[in-house]
């Protein structure tokens, strides 16, 4: 994909939410949709063209499974961000790759490259 995927971005804190979009774009990726809450959260998830959504599994004290399920329902893949462990997502979801916060940018990218590995993006020097 020369022009990148489009990323669909779900997180509650705005500083995390800002340093993970600059991430995405270092990638060679962009960020189509952004939320900081499960409303509007899901309704980004039914409407918004992407190719991939990283989601906060808390966002305001609020879990994210309702938007999960419906990204799944859509059948767009997913990825978690958090400093949770999959043990407060519900079973079904538990398969899905998570990353660790706080997040390097070569940890988004292996985890992009293994999800879409003809999307690989250079991170800059």
């Amino acid at each position: 994909m020369a022009d990148g995927l489009s990323v669909f971005l779900v997180e509650d804190e705005a500083l995390i939410r800002m340093m993970m979009a600059d991430m995405v774009q270092e990638l060679g990726h962009h960020v189509v949709a952004e939320a900081d809450n499960v409303r509007d959260a899901s309704a980004f998830a039914m409407t918004a063209h992407y190719d991939l959504a990283i989601l906060d599994i808390n966002l305001m004290g609020v879990y994210v499974d309702p938007v999960a399920d419906l990204i799944e329902r859509r059948g767009k893949p997913f990825l978690f961000a958090t400093g949770y462990g999959p043990e407060l997502l519900p079973s079904l979801l538990r398969r899905r790759p998570i990353l660790r916060k706080p997040i390097a940018m070569d940890q988004l990218k292996t985890m992009i490259d293994s999800m879409f590995p003809k999307s690989s993006a250079t991170i800059p020097s």
